[in-house]
């Protein structure tokens, strides 16, 4: 069973890209959660992505609207409430996507057999991509320094089945490494690398996959 986690903050201009990628995945339906976890402080947002949510619920997919009383540790403190639900115990593997990331459909068929058939992998990082780097000058020097980021940096560990970071968003989590490594943490602003550190120090293997890509 795989939970799809979107965590979001006033997303007002995405919210509906992320959350419909999210329920497009090809993936048997009684075995995937979509998981928003909405953190907004605009209330007028707050009630766009809650409607969206029920409009998909509406068409039979699996998802939940989670929101908190407050916002203590950002992301990384919605991500760790976010694996609190009960129905969270049923999972086995987390894909995460950040509210500005749109997965191709068959993401989770290309990603999450390789954590299915290697126990010792606790993450598949996947690769991004800009959709317009050919008409924004900034987003391509992004694209440039990112691409030498995942080409050279994160496929290189890979290879050499040495550490490689978390991104962050477009990745698969085993869900009992992210508990052995003590799950989430607030200490820091870079809560994908502090955690990718503490799993690599527990034993676990990290897989990038550039051939799969994210915008």
């Amino acid at each position: 069973v795989v939970l799809v986690q979107i965590p979001m903050y006033n997303e007002r201009e995405v919210y509906k890209l992320s959350i419909g990628a999210a329920c497009a995945l090809e993936w048997p339906s009684d075995r995937v959660v979509i998981q928003v976890l909405d953190d907004s402080t605009d209330p007028a947002v707050k009630d766009l992505v809650e409607i969206e949510c029920q409009r998909w619920k509406g068409k039979g997919v699996n998802i939940k609207y989670e929101v908190r009383g407050n916002r203590k540790g950002y992301k990384a403190g919605a991500l760790k409430e976010g694996l609190k639900h009960d129905y969270v115990q049923e999972c086995e593997f987390i894909a995460m996507f950040d509210a500005d990331f749109q997965p191709e459909s068959d993401f989770l068929l290309r990603t999450v057999p390789f954590l299915v058939h290697n126990p010792d992998i606790a993450l598949v990082q996947t690769r991004w991509k800009f959709v317009n780097s050919d008409e924004c000058l900034l987003t391509r020097f992004q694209e440039m320094s990112l691409d030498y980021h995942f080409k050279f940096e994160q496929e290189a560990g890979s290879i050499v089945y040495s550490f490689f970071g978390f991104n962050g968003t477009a990745g698969v989590w085993r869900i009992s490494a992210i508990d052995d490594a003590g799950g989430w943490k607030d200490r820091t602003t870079v809560e994908d690398m502090d955690l990718a550190v503490r799993t690599a120090l527990k034993g676990w293997k990290f897989v990038y996959v550039g051939a799969v890509k994210v915008s």
